[in-house]
């Protein structure tokens, strides 16, 4: 991380702030870290007094050797129009716009050396899973230098198509408000049953919290860990015969998770 500077940031926002926070941590000087944010707004500046830095309101006449795009895709077309001057051939582009193409991106900026990403939002905490596709000017090097800025917040994988990132997108990218979801259905199914709403919810949140630290320590599959959970003919194996009945919530995710790919495949085309 030491060696990557200097990154410029465009686009402080939750996304963006938590980043940063994972490349400071894990070496990254903040002398080589350059924060663009016309609107800073409460994640821009928590991030600016904690680590001593400055907040720019426009890109410096500095060309970075990483270029971070961190803004939302419905302003992306403006942003690459001003950026353009700072990309110098040395410049590696880094993408977290969601649905907005390598294509499009290159075309703005003048460059080939584009990777496009979908990281999710348990970036905050180092807990993110992103998705990561290479334009056609980035080599191993650079899949490197990705990898050291986006594995200070998380998991990074990486896919031949970039096709394939609006499923990264419904799935890992938009996933986290499905868990949240689940556990305020959760909760309202206790409360339902007679428990009061502050007993229901902390049951809930805890039990999903508990999951996802169990899952995380033990190598198993999810279809083990859920067979470990369940005895024959007991209150879990009656409560799994709904989930997994039909139409089940297999049927509903994949029906949620198509509706999401299909707005990020909408987005890209805007």
């Amino acid at each position: 991380m030491t060696a990557v500077g200097p990154v410029m940031l465009i686009g402080a926002g939750k996304m963006g702030a938590a980043l940063a926070r994972g490349w400071l941590d894990g070496g990254l000087a903040p002398s080589n870290l350059v924060v663009v944010d016309p609107h800073p707004g409460e994640a821009a500046k928590a991030l600016a007094e904690d680590y001593g830095l400055t907040l720019n309101t426009e890109p410096l006449g500095l060309q970075p050797n990483v270029l971070v795009i961190a803004v939302k895709p419905q302003v992306v077309d403006p942003v690459l129009e001003a950026l353009r001057p700072v990309v110098g051939p040395q410049t590696l582009v880094l993408s977290i716009a969601a649905g907005i193409g390598i294509e499009r991106l290159s075309k703005g900026l003048g460059t080939d050396r584009i990777v496009r990403t979908m990281p999710n939002t348990p970036a905050q905490i180092g807990k993110g899973m992103t998705g990561a596709v290479a334009g056609p000017g980035v080599g191993a090097a650079e899949k490197r230098t990705v990898d050291a800025l986006l594995g200070a917040a998380g998991k990074v994988a990486w896919f031949e198509s970039e096709g394939d990132l609006d499923a990264v997108t419904a799935v890992s990218g938009s996933g986290p408000a499905y868990v949240f979801h689940l556990v305020e259905a959760l909760a309202e199914a206790g409360r339902r049953q007679g428990l009061s709403e502050a007993a229901a919810m902390q049951l809930a949140r805890q039990t999903v919290i508990g999951a996802a630290a169990l899952m995380e320590a033990d190598p198993a599959s999810a279809a083990r860990l859920r067979e470990n959970v369940t005895s024959p003919n007991g209150t879990t194996a009656a409560a799994l015969a709904v989930l997994m009945g039909e139409p089940g919530l297999t049927d509903l995710v994949d029906r949620a998770v198509d509706a999401a790919r299909k707005r990020s495949e909408e987005l890209g085309r805007s």
